[in-house]
């Protein structure tokens, strides 16, 4: 049956409820649970991006470090596998993000995420592993008239500090990119943002851990933690692992070390995949650089090519359950893809017919600066990084780096960054909290609404360094 932009639940009606990254028959069986105790130099907490840098890069550091990795479910299965796949070089959410908070570090921030990115592309080709890597960039676009605005004053801010590969485009150039009757204009970051296959690049970096000699333990949920010793002790359902050093990387989850918890808001983001477009419907919207874009409202899109010719369309609702847990119940939100469908069909008309193959949500780590917070706790024998808050892809290597670095005990460039000493905020208890950020989302829907205008409450929580994105 074909569907139409005026029903666009129609286009839904045949998706698997699924993530497409994951519903691959490459995906790699899952890895015995340990049973038993289990000694080592280097314990890691989870088998996302964060961890599965983490144990590479220890290795790469030093090849006779002994490191473990336990993972509660399987390597990849998180947010790791449920992301766009847009692995950014920026480390702090943004330009804009980074100008509010870190101005005087930010050309150096820019540096090294860039350096980060490079070391990215330099580990998949040292290690073989193929993750539909292209450097295409990223196209900010504006879909209303103020949103122009911000867009050339975000240009101006990045030629100030310095930073090449911006691009503005006006209505038709962006239009010429990739034809939508919304877009206006666009900002193209032509050399900070690659686009990948999330679940590859969390598939290949296990298998480059294990081909390092890392040992890693699929199902094996670390329970609590305690100093034991000169090292440490994880607790895990059928055993212990006794490490001399940790690095957590459980995010979204509940932290190990209780008091980081207040930090972390998890939140729910959604995503549809349409079926692999014809020749015919890539021709009417051009598209053929394929670069990642998004939009520029607070609740905001972000939709790219797959290389099967696919169109990932995801984002716009940012939805917090009161208490911030994470269950695999809140993985699918009907009523989000519904608003996504309509929204997809309202960009693309020229679509009419299309339908999505998948649809899935996932849990986000975020936290008040948009950005991730490091530290160490267990005086300096365990290390974390969380927060990364929907820009984790390219973000977690470089947040890899800094744990190590803590765990050292070395001062380095990183760790000397105010960025990596400073903390955000912490969210209040429930129930201020669920009521805080539902008066942010409105706030936020209403300045989309009014022109980009923020209100009081918008005012004051940029004043207070608080903030609630996805």
């Amino acid at each position: 049956m074909a569907t139409s932009a005026m029903n666009p639940v129609q286009a839904l009606s045949d998706a698997t409820p699924r993530p497409y990254w994951l519903d691959d028959p490459a995906r790699p069986p899952a890895l015995p649970a340990l049973v038993g105790d289990e000694h080592c130099d280097l314990l890691v907490v989870g088998g996302g991006y964060a961890g599965l840098w983490t144990a590479l890069l220890a290795k790469e550091r030093d090849p006779g470090r002994d490191v473990v990795l336990i993972e509660g479910q399987e390597c990849g299965w998180a947010a790791s596998g449920r992301n766009g796949g847009f692995c950014a070089a920026s480390l702090t959410h943004g330009l804009g993000n980074g100008l509010a908070r870190w101005p005087a570090e930010l050309p150096l921030l820019e540096e090294l995420g860039h350096r980060n990115l490079d070391g990215i592309e330099a580990a998949l080709a040292r290690h073989g592993i193929d993750c539909d890597f292209e450097r295409t960039g990223e196209i900010d676009v504006a879909t209303a008239p103020h949103q122009v605005d911000e867009l050339h004053r975000t240009a101006e801010e990045a030629a100030a500090l310095g930073l090449t590969g911006h691009a503005f485009l006006d209505r038709d150039a962006v239009r010429a990119e990739v034809a939508s009757p919304t877009f206006l204009a666009g900002l193209w970051n032509r050399t900070g943002v690659a686009m990948l296959h999330p679940a590859k690049l969390a598939w290949g970096l296990k298998n480059a851990c294990r081909s390092l000699g890392v040992r890693i333990y699929e199902h094996t949920p670390g329970t609590a933690l305690s100093s034991r010793g000169a090292g440490v002790a994880v607790r895990t359902p059928y055993g212990r692992v006794f490490a001399r050093q940790a690095a957590l990387g459980t995010n979204a989850f509940p932290s190990l070390v209780k008091r980081l918890r207040p930090y972390i808001a998890p939140v729910y983001d959604y995503a549809l995949t349409t079926e692999p477009l014809t020749a015919e419907q890539l021709a009417a919207i051009g598209w053929q650089r394929r670069q990642g874009l998004s939009d520029s409202a607070n609740h905001f899109h972000y939709f790219r090519l797959t290389a099967d010719h696919r169109i990932l369309w995801g984002g716009y609702d940012i939805v917090y359950r009161y208490g911030g847990g994470v269950r695999a119940e809140y993985d699918h939100h009907p009523a989000t893809y519904q608003r996504l469908a309509g929204h997809f069909f309202r960009c693309f008309p020229q679509l009419e017919g299309v339908r999505f193959s998948h649809t899935w949500g996932g849990a986000i780590d975020t936290c008040a600066r948009f950005s991730a917070f490091f530290g160490t706790a267990h005086r300096g024998r365990v290390a974390y990084a969380l927060g990364f808050t929907g820009l984790g892809v390219g973000a977690t290597r470089f947040g890899a780096d800094v744990m190590l670095d803590l765990l050292s005990g070395r001062r380095t460039e990183r760790t000397a960054l105010e960025m990596v000493r400073d903390k955000p905020l912490p969210f209040p208890p429930e129930p201020v909290r669920s009521l805080g950020i539902g008066i942010t989302q409105w706030a936020m829907t209403r300045a989309d609404e009014n022109g980009g205008r923020r209100n009081l409450w918008l005012k004051a929580m940029d004043k207070a360094g608080l903030g609630f994105d996805s």
